[in-house]
């Protein structure tokens, strides 16, 4: 396996005629009407690799113009091509982790085919209807496919539509595996294998990530062949890159960590973000719950503010906001991890991860949404004072070094006002409740379990930070008294919806219990941040067992019946024989033997 190893010196490695290969005049007449005048290190080192028909398998860090250094190789070796593609025939194929991405992907890439007609893409990415994609492949056809692997292998199912997906790929040249590692992380390995059953074994491969990960390793060995490895370094470690890892977040990304408990968490947040109104934020929150919570927050409370949210979990709308959001000179983007890998949004100023991720390399990728190809950036995570240790973690883990932020000033209580949107609106009170269960939750399941404990989460802090008016019924909640923290004197069942549909549904729901009142058996959950030990189930069962046979049975009886099961056991084991069973159990006084059920001796009595 041949290495190489280039570093990012001020971001560029030479104009685009420096390199060893010869760029098609059209390729040139697009990155000059793009104003890519140079090249990042990147890209000089996979363009001409990949078009001397090498395998590429490249990690850069996250912002480094890893796009380029696939799209213009694609396009290269399909116009070396001996024989024109024809409408049908797929010459490459991109697959990345999100819509979002792939969107990303197809819009670079319609700018170079524009100067070569010959060739048409087509996206392949959820969010519409697949027949629409079946339908519009087989109006138009398409020599390059952008897309997400889910979408991808439905469409390789889509014979019976009249699409046979697997006998265009036949005439497959490049096949690109963008953000590789997230593709392995979001539980994609069963469908890449699949789709990669599927592809021709001649063929270039190019792998791009900004980690690398043993996973990672596995699919370099199945899908590339004697691959050249990148390593993309950051100036100035290069000449020790043997000796140890290296930053993986970019140079000129500032990234900063600031300490507050969990009920000022939210206070310090909107002060920082009225202090940046005139900037482009995004800010990470933990789940879908506490995106939709928080941004509605924020749209009320940072006023002539464009705020966006987006999270997995929304269908269609997230290609559109995602889109509305890149355009923007300023505002703020609520979102969950969907949008922490290789997502380009113009001129990002600040990050801000209200929640540490559930994974070390997530850190790294959300904060590499700012500082992308040389421009400044910051990136700043809200931790709690028992989770300071996560500083020195990430220094060392992910070589991801953090400075301590001081203090925000003119911190203002809006607390309050959060709490009134509660009480003003059901739907509001609604979502606070969701989105404090699902946050207890991804604490329990974080990967740094030693530094981020649930057992040390002080849950009347929280739910004061989510501004609740009441706690919710969950099971880590169970028998636990918390006089820190004060519920609304408001009964919460009297909190209507603002929505008069929803308002009405919800009453005439009340409306069918109270005619209707059957009663409803509850099941208590155990709490999923604890397992169940075996001790524990044992006890359960034992009581429960004494517990139906209390009426009936005095102690004498219970003595009987566990001496019974015992002889049982013995005889499954084969310690004792069935002359042995039957002669112990029915030498037994008759008097001993009532209430047992139907044994043999019973029934010929009866």
């Amino acid at each position: 396996v041949k290495r190489f190893v280039s570093r990012m010196d001020n971001t560029t490695d030479g104009t685009w005629d420096t390199l060893p290969v010869r760029l098609n005049d059209g390729v040139l007449q697009t990155l000059d009407e793009l104003k890519f005048t140079h090249m990042t290190p990147v890209q000089s080192a996979c363009i001409p690799l990949f078009m001397s028909n090498k395998d590429v398998a490249a990690e850069a860090v996250t912002g480094s113009g890893k796009t380029l250094a696939f799209v213009i190789p694609i396009i290269e070796l399909l116009l070396k091509r001996e024989e024109k593609l024809k409408k049908m025939q797929v010459g490459a194929l991109v697959i990345t982790p999100t819509r979002e991405l792939a969107l990303q992907i197809s819009e670079v890439m319609e700018q170079f085919i524009q100067k070569f007609p010959q060739f048409t893409q087509i996206l392949l990415i959820g969010g519409s209807n697949p027949i629409e994609d079946v339908e519009k492949f087989k109006d138009q056809g398409a020599n390059i496919l952008i897309a997400t692997p889910g979408r991808l292998e439905d469409m390789f199912r889509r014979k019976p539509d009249g699409l046979d997906l697997a006998s265009s790929v036949r005439s497959l040249e490049v096949l690109v595996l963008d953000e590789a590692d997230r593709l392995l992380d979001m539980g994609f390995e069963a469908s890449l294998n699949s789709i990669l059953s599927l592809l021709p074994k001649q063929r270039r491969t190019g792998l791009f990530s900004a980690t690398q990960t043993q996973e990672l390793e596995k699919l370099v060995r199945a899908g590339l062949r004697n691959p050249v490895r990148i390593t993309v370094k950051e100036k100035g470690v290069a000449a020790a890159a043997a000796a140890a890892p290296v930053q993986k977040t970019p140079s000129r990304l500032s990234n900063y960590y600031t300490i507050c408990r969990s009920d000022e968490k939210f206070n310090n947040l909107v002060a920082f973000l009225r202090q940046h109104k005139h900037e482009k934020n995004l800010v990470f929150f933990s789940t879908c719950a506490c995106v939709e919570y928080y941004g509605r927050i924020l749209e009320a409370l940072v006023k002539k503010v464009a705020v966006c949210c987006i999270h997995g979990k929304m269908k269609n709308k997230r290609n559109k906001i995602f889109a509305d959001f890149r355009a923007l000179k300023s505002g703020i983007l609520v979102c969950t991890d969907v949008m922490a890998r290789g997502i380009d949004i113009p001129e990002v100023n600040w990050v801000l991860q209200y929640d540490p991720p559930s994974s070390a390399s997530a850190f790294v990728h959300r904060c590499g949404r700012t500082a992308r190809i040389g421009n400044q950036g910051s990136a700043l995570v809200f931790l709690l004072p028992m989770e300071e240790t996560y500083v020195t973690f990430l220094s060392i883990n992910q070589k991801c070094p953090l400075q301590k932020m001081p203090p925000v000033k003119d911190v203002v209580d809006v607390l309050p006002k959060v709490k009134a949107m509660s009480l003003a609106d059901r739907a509001m009170f609604d979502r606070g409740m969701r989105a404090f269960v699902s946050c207890v939750q991804a604490y329990a399941k974080h990967e740094c379990s030693l530094i981020f404990r649930i057992k040390d989460l002080d849950f009347a802090s929280l739910a004061r930070g989510f501004a609740l008016l009441r706690l919710p019924k969950m099971p880590e909640l169970r028998g636990r008294m918390f006089p820190d923290f004060t519920e609304t004197t408001v009964d919460t069942e009297t909190i209507r919806y603002k929505d008069k549909n929803r308002q009405k549904q919800r009453q005439k729901m009340l409306k069918e219990k109270e005619e209707n009142p059957t009663k409803r058996i509850f099941v208590k959950n155990k709490a999923w941040s604890k397992q169940n030990n075996k001790k524990d189930r044992k006890k359960k069962r034992s009581a429960k067992r004494k517990h139906d046979e209390d009426s009936d049975v005095d102690d004498e009886d219970m003595k009987e019946l566990l001496n019974d099961s015992r002889l049982l056991k013995k005889l499954k084991k084969g310690q004792i024989s069935e002359e042995d069973f039957e002669k112990q159990i029915t030498s037994k006084p008759k008097s001993k033997q009532k209430a047992k059920g139907p044994s043999h001796d019973d029934s010929e009595d009866v």
